[in-house]
């Protein structure tokens, strides 16, 4: 048996030693070459030009309301307008010129082989908002919300989607809702109704109630008849179009299950937060069924859960639309055609924006979700861990300051499972827990992450935060 002498070991050590030196030195550098997210600028005077460029199309519009109901259309107009401005004022627009321009791009191909469209005054931007959705906000603006972008497999699935809410601000169907909504109940039979229910002596609140039911219902059958035109329109907008018409069907499939749970929220809260010397604790996830804890439950039926999704009645939509697509399926169309790579690049990007933005609005929960939910392909992303810190110790100041109610949303039924998960979490934590998890989650990365400010910033504060 071979045994080495001590001048011979010493030497391993020191080799041994010295790898393991140049190891971590090469790891700590390739994480501070990576490139880190870093949020786009908010151009305040460009959102401000936007706005008021947009607001003398909104006194246009009021100034040639008809003279009938006029009051009633102007306060929804003047209400539609005040949602417009705040989009604008709580920087939602994103107003990042590459993104712009490559939007700009997608429009113009649609409207290049559409005659219908040219000469049209609209307006295309990208919203920081993360639900996943796209709409037809008035005065000629769409927005394409990150949070949808971020779902879609290729550009001609995004052509679907501006073709659709394109659909929507040429057949004026908002504006049709308006006129529509204010003429009934202005209508001889609704006020007579109204009356009626005044002057009586018992159950108004149920014949209100009756009321209102055969409203809401015939104004959601009138708007899945505006879903199906403007499904029907978009398709020969495509079909007009480069843009595969194929991919109007698969937009609609994943719309359908855009707003289905794919993570368990609890585990990825005990994977994140499991410190040796911190360990998770199951009371933190633990959700109280008394009178005064937890949320109440609804009875899903199917039609229910359908009406409760951000995107309703696709499966419908899909059999009432195959017939269209099949009459166009033998043209030959290409599923990207401006640029692929710039499309990956946006759909990550803006992944990352999406929880810049819940945090900026004040919204820490959902700006925490998107985060760990993103944490999952990326865990060792320097944003991401940065931003966790972030979150935890604002979520202490707020809490020390009684206003964490103000940044947080409560659990409810109308909420997915995960995120309800998530928000009984923070519920039950106390003051000291949000820095203990956080200071215990941050340490790991002390060395490896000391390059990033962000990291550095959050993890000193959280530490003298402790020691107050």
């Amino acid at each position: 048996m071979f045994l080495p002498s001590a001048t011979a070991v010493r030497s391993l050590f020191k080799q041994g030693v010295c790898f393991f030196i140049i190891t971590c030195t090469s790891i700590n550098l390739a994480l501070a070459q990576q490139e880190v997210f870093t949020p786009a600028p908010n151009h305040t005077e460009q959102l401000d030009l936007l706005a008021s460029k947009f607001q003398q199309a909104y006194l246009q519009d009021i100034a040639a309301l008809p003279a009938e109901n006029r009051k009633d259309l102007f306060d929804i107009y003047k209400e539609r307008w005040e949602n417009i401005k705040d989009k604008f004022d709580s920087k939602e627009v994103y107003t990042s010129e590459p993104a712009q321009k490559y939007l700009d791009s997608l429009v113009s191909k649609i409207v290049k082989g559409n005659p219908l469209l040219q000469n049209k005054s609209f307006h295309c931007f990208f919203s920081r908002s993360g639900i996943p959705n796209a709409s037809y906000i008035g005065e000629g603006i769409i927005f394409f919300n990150m949070g949808l972008f971020t779902r879609l497999a290729n550009e001609s699935q995004a052509a679907f989607v501006l073709c659709h809410e394109l659909s929507h601000y040429y057949l004026r169907h908002s504006e049709n809702s308006i006129l529509n909504y204010v003429m009934m109940m202005n209508s001889d039979a609704v006020q007579k109704q109204l009356h009626s229910i005044k002057r009586s002596e018992y159950g108004k609140r149920q014949e209100l109630e009756k009321l209102v039911k055969g409203l809401t219902f015939n104004t959601r059958r009138h708007g899945r008849d505006h879903e199906s035109q403007a499904d029907s329109l978009a398709v020969e907008f495509m079909h007009n179009s480069p843009f595969d018409v194929g991919e109007s069907l698969t937009t609609l499939a994943l719309l359908d299950s855009v707003d289905t749970d794919t993570l368990d929220m609890a585990v990825a809260l005990k994977n994140l937060f499991n410190a040796k010397e911190y360990p998770f604790q199951k009371k933190w996830i633990a959700k109280e069924e008394g009178l005064l804890g937890g949320h109440a439950a609804i009875h899903k039926y199917e039609e229910l859960a359908d009406s409760l999704k951000t995107h309703p009645d696709c499966k419908l939509r899909i059999q009432n639309l195959e017939p269209l697509v099949k009459k166009y399926g033998n043209v030959s169309y290409s599923n990207n055609i401006i640029d692929q790579s710039k499309f990956s690049s946006f759909k990550n990007t803006f992944q990352y924006e999406i929880i810049e933005y819940a945090f900026t609005s004040n919204n820490y929960t959902k700006s925490l979700q998107y985060t760990i939910e993103l944490l999952q392909l990326h865990p060792s992303d320097p944003y991401l861990i940065a931003q966790t810190g972030k979150i935890f110790n604002s979520f202490y100041a707020a809490q020390k300051a009684h206003t964490l109610g103000k940044v947080i949303e409560l659990p409810s039924p109308y909420f997915e499972k995960s995120y309800n998960e998530l928000l009984q979490f923070v519920q039950n934590l106390y003051l000291d827990n949000f820095l203990s998890i956080n200071y215990f989650f941050l340490r790991p990365y002390e060395t490896s992450l000391s390059f990033y400010k962000e990291f550095k910033d959050n993890y000193d504060k959280c530490i003298q935060l402790r020691k107050q």
